[in-house]
């Protein structure tokens, strides 16, 4: 059979609605402001076919650089030859979304924020540096109580 590399060959599952989102796009979409320097996520939608992103940038999150009234221009970084390559990509806005790639980050902000502000009301200081999971503590396992048991395979049996 015939191969074909078309542009957007291999996409059947990639490019499709999701549950209970089939049919026109929201007018929502369309009300969602997007400056330059924001971080946004491609999603392809398909019942926007006009400034539908190539294949490759489908799940990519990017940063705009550029916003038009019906557009806006997203710089991702792509992977050629084991370099990064910066790529400039025009979407329209059904085709994008606000990451929330950096929420975890605002969050953690504020909770620094508040702990610190506490802290310097009681005139006390806070250590507000991430600290890693530490190993277990030391044990001393004792097979006074604990009989040692042999582990053998189950032998194979067809039950039907």
């Amino acid at each position: 059979m015939p191969h074909s590399f078309g542009y957007r060959a291999r996409t059947r599952h990639m490019f499709k609605r999701g549950f209970k989102e089939h049919g026109p796009v929201k007018l929502s979409t369309f009300l969602i402001n997007y400056r330059v320097g924001d971080i946004v996520d491609i999603k392809a939608n398909a019942a926007q076919q006009k400034g539908m992103p190539h294949k490759y940038y489908h799940g990519r999150t990017g940063i705009v650089y550029n916003v038009t009234p019906h557009a806006v221009g997203v710089i991702v970084y792509k992977v050629v030859g084991g370099r990064y390559i910066e790529k400039r990509v025009n979407l329209r806005v059904e085709h994008i979304r606000h990451s929330g790639c950096r929420q975890e980050f605002l969050d953690r902000v504020q909770r620094n924020h508040a702990a610190h502000a506490a802290a310097k009301e009681k005139g006390e200081r806070v250590s507000l540096k991430r600290v890693h999971a530490l190993p277990r503590e030391a044990h001393t396992v004792s097979s006074a109580q604990n009989a040692p048991q042999t582990i053998v395979p189950v032998p194979y049996e067809t039950t039907i």
